[in-house]
């Protein structure tokens, strides 16, 4: 299954809270659980996003109680699953390139912050080499 974009925070958590069948109220709840209390979804933010996810066929009705429109129950579907597994992937690969490239960052910096300190506790600094009067870089052969 390829998607041509990704989740919105809002889709991505109410899958999640319709991993079990849930109602549109208890789906806002979970959603508030989840984030802290950072993403609130509104009413009509999250019953236009259940229409859509209906539509695709992502979640299907759980139940219904005919007495009230507010007891409708929602539960994700093995299509919804798959997007949901498929954004988690996308994520991950968000991460961990993230996490690579600014740990990558971060050695360098220790790296470059050890050389530093390393130079400066040589007295007079590194010996000059190819032109270097400030000793600041090093440059020589070895032959072995």
């Amino acid at each position: 299954m390829t998607r041509s974009q990704p989740l919105t925070e809002g889709t991505y958590y109410i899958l999640l809270s319709l991993i079990e069948p849930n109602h549109g109220y208890g789906i806002i709840q979970r959603t508030l659980e989840l984030t802290g209390g950072r993403l609130e979804l509104g009413a009509g933010t999250l019953y236009g996003a259940i229409n859509n996810l209906l539509e695709k066929g992502w979640i299907a009705l759980y139940s219904e109680e005919k007495e009230s429109r507010k007891k409708k129950e929602y539960v994700m579907t093995r299509i919804g699953r798959a997007a949901l597994e498929e954004e988690l992937e996308r994520l991950e690969e968000l991460l961990g390139n993230g996490r690579k490239l600014l740990d990558a960052k971060e050695k360098q910096r220790q790296t470059d912050r050890f050389a530093g300190t390393a130079r400066n506790e040589i007295p007079g600094g590194l010996p000059e080499r190819n032109g270097d009067s400030e000793g600041k870089g090093a440059s020589c052969i070895i032959q072995v």
